[in-house]
């Protein structure tokens, strides 16, 4: 591992299914080890996966099979940049399959009940630029608040209506 901080991922179990999934989704990922318990642990016997180390979008981390103690919550989550309605469409669709739930404007939980931002480039351009056009980033902001997954042409439906 070459980055100073590696975030760790906390899964009851089932860190090796969760990395081969995630790593699926995204281009410049990959699984780079899976490591095993060299000794009996109160998540596991020794011989099983104990961590896997794993390259999403190009940032390093950790998955951890620590047993059932702790769970996911929405205070982390990963925002995931997408380009167009395409990637984010194909992203939410494959985050919320098996098990996935919706949440509002553009969040989710996937299987695991790690959450997810799923969020258009487009969104935050036109909601970070109050400084241009402030009615224009309302419109935005207003509109997205009234969506589950983010829909880009909605958006610009809803600016181009000022």
């Amino acid at each position: 591992m070459a980055d100073k901080i590696v975030p760790c991922l906390w899964f009851d179990g089932e860190a090796e299914a969760a990395t081969a999934f995630y790593v699926g989704l995204l281009p410049d990922s990959r699984v780079t080890a899976v490591n095993r318990s060299p000794v009996d642990t109160p998540s596991g016997p020794a011989g099983s996966v104990l961590t896997v180390q794993f390259v999403l979008a190009g940032r390093e981390y950790v998955a951890l099979n620590g047993g059932s103690a702790f769970h996911f919550t929405e205070a982390v989550s990963f925002m995931v940049m997408t380009e167009d309605q395409a990637e984010t469409d194909r992203l939410w669709d494959a985050l919320i399959a098996d098990g996935g739930r919706e949440n509002a404007c553009g969040w989710l939980k996937d299987r695991w009940g790690l959450s997810w931002q799923i969020t258009p480039r487009r969104l935050l351009d036109l909601t970070t630029d109050t400084d241009a056009d402030p009615a224009r980033a309302a419109a935005a902001m207003t509109a997205m608040m009234t969506m589950t997954k983010i829909d880009i042409a909605a958006l610009d439906r809803a600016v181009a209506d000022l």
